[in-house]
């Protein structure tokens, strides 16, 4: 029941429509009887400052980011997070005495999976001679290198298409405020050979993802020299699983889909917002499989 006390959250975007974070908030808002709502707001690229104003102005406490606003709001913050900074992006914004603050949590959302006891048991959860090949170099793949970065892999291995964006890429983690020093950039070329190598293998690509579900980004005999036992992680929620895992656990790999990324990324917001230690993980993981008819 919403009402004249009822404490306001939200999601900005342009699209947002389709956000899926609605449902997860609210289920986990109504399981902790707190008076919040998390509603969804579109705002164009043109009026994120005016937006920013007026969530003030009206009390929100504090909203997620997508598309197209995640680098754009940058300047417009009193604060940003080593790890957003690093990142380059905001997802996560929460307003305090001295303003709007951003941070990044999807590094905490990718890392939550690799740190369960069911993937820490086989190999330990000892990264220092493990090897990470991801593939894809835009924004998802920054928040995988900062979170391979914080397991302390051994090496960091990019994939991508483009040999100028790559050194481009490799180059903004020199200087980072989290600098890593292990990471080296690939063309596709040299694909094959380094899946022999990897002991986690992250798909940051959009390739697979609904309404072309039956894709790949990488050919289904290029798998074939993953090490079973490995760990193979698309951060596509949806079809659930992708071909690309599906392919892998075919293989003797063990698979982690997006949607458990795209849930503790957003119970690691929620507590910001609502300053506790802890949050109904469970029922926001249960209200986003149900939502995409997955149970």
């Amino acid at each position: 029941m919403i009402k004249g006390t009822t404490k306001l959250l939200g999601v900005i975007g342009h699209p947002v429509a389709h956000s899926l974070s609605p449902a997860m908030h609210n289920a986990a808002i109504s399981h902790l009887g707190v008076d919040f709502v998390y509603l969804p707001f579109p705002v164009k690229p043109g009026d994120l400052k005016a937006a920013l104003a007026g969530f003030a102005a009206i009390g929100v406490r504090g909203f997620s980011i997508t598309i197209p606003h995640k680098q754009a709001i940058l300047p417009l913050l009193s604060s940003v997070s080593p790890i957003a900074r690093a990142i380059g992006a905001v997802n996560t914004v929460y307003l305090t005495d001295k303003g709007w603050c951003g941070t990044n949590t999807d590094v905490e959302g990718f890392l939550a999976p690799l740190q369960t006891p069911v993937y820490q048991a086989k190999g330990g959860s000892d990264w220092s001679q493990k090897v990470a090949v991801i593939l894809g170099n835009g924004g998802a793949a920054r928040a995988v290198v900062a979170g391979c970065a914080q397991l302390g892999c051994a090496e960091i291995h990019v994939v991508g298409r483009n040999e100028q964006n790559l050194a481009e890429f490799q180059q903004s983690w020199v200087n980072s405020p989290m600098p890593v020093q292990n990471l080296q950039v690939h063309t596709w070329d040299n694909l094959s050979m380094l899946i022999s190598q990897a002991n986690l293998l992250v798909n940051t690509t959009p390739v697979g993802m609904y309404p072309q579900g039956e894709k790949s980004p990488i050919p289904a005999g290029a798998l074939d020299r993953i090490s079973a036992g490995a760990i193979v992680y698309d951060l596509i929620y949806t079809p659930n699983p992708t071909q690309f895992l599906k392919d892998a656990q075919l293989r003797g790999a063990r698979a982690i889909d997006g949607l458990e990324m795209l849930v503790q990324q957003g119970a690691a917001a929620l507590k910001i917002w609502l300053d506790k230690e802890s949050v109904p993980v469970d029922v926001m993981r249960q209200a986003l499989r149900q939502h995409l008819g997955l149970d």
